[in-house]
């Protein structure tokens, strides 16, 4: 979907002291950006940022990483971020935002950024079989997340799309990770701590189930393998 262009969103971003318009600037230490080192989760897509508000206010023993292709949906991701942490009464903020396409996202992150759990909700089912490999799910993409998700850490994927949760339960076992939960209809399943995404809240009101399994990384790099991944 296209984003209208938003006069606003540039004073926001501006102003917005998580907020890296560079992210090559960290060049493998994200860790960095943070007011404290402690162990850090990643959202890939992160749209406007109800989740990860919400997600972060609630777990500050976490850093927060969430990318989204464009900078101006993080605008939006600015205001929800600042709303929520302000009904939390906490002032410190254990989030960092940055744009850039995922796809090539070993450009911004190397090895050294450890990552002990990846978040992706919603993303583009890209339903043509020719489109197969830009999906965030797909094989190639999660070999590259392997590069910095530690083994034994977690990829948590919410879906409405059925084709792309079925496909994705084979990009994980073709890529290293074991699936550990699993429900083709989460709002009726037992998962004790969901955090409803935007999106979400509108598939639910049309009435379509959210699909939604958590999977255990359990490769580990070899730094061959990390090298050839950079270059694809």
């Amino acid at each position: 979907m296209r984003m209208r262009n938003k006069p606003w969103a540039k004073p926001v971003l501006d102003e917005c002291p998580y907020f890296y318009d560079d992210p090559f600037r960290p060049n493998g230490a994200w860790q960095n950006c943070f007011a404290k080192r402690q162990p850090m989760h990643l959202e890939l897509g992160c749209g406007k940022g109800t989740f990860i508000a919400r997600l972060a206010a609630e777990h500050p023993e976490i850093n927060y990483l969430a990318i989204d292709m464009k900078s101006v949906v993080l605008a939006s991701a600015v205001k929800n971020i600042e709303q929520v942490f302000q009904e939390h009464g906490r002032s410190d903020r254990n989030v960092v935002l940055t744009a850039y396409d995922i796809e090539r996202i070993l450009n911004i992150m190397k090895e050294e950024d450890i990552v002990e759990r990846i978040y992706i909700n919603f993303c583009n089912p890209w339903p043509k079989s020719s489109y197969h490999k830009k999906r965030l799910t797909h094989t190639r993409q999660l070999q590259k997340y392997q590069t910095f998700l530690r083994p034994g850490g977690e990829l948590h994927f919410k879906t409405d799309d059925d084709a792309l949760f079925e496909d994705t339960l084979g990009y994980l076992k073709e890529a290293g990770f074991e699936v550990k939960y699993l429900t083709r209809d989460l709002h009726r399943s037992d998962y004790p701590s969901n955090i409803d995404t935007e999106h979400e809240v509108r598939f639910c009101e049309e009435g379509i189930p959210i699909k939604f399994l958590i999977a255990e990384n359990l490769r580990v790099r070899t730094l061959d393998e990390i090298e050839w991944k950079k270059r694809d």
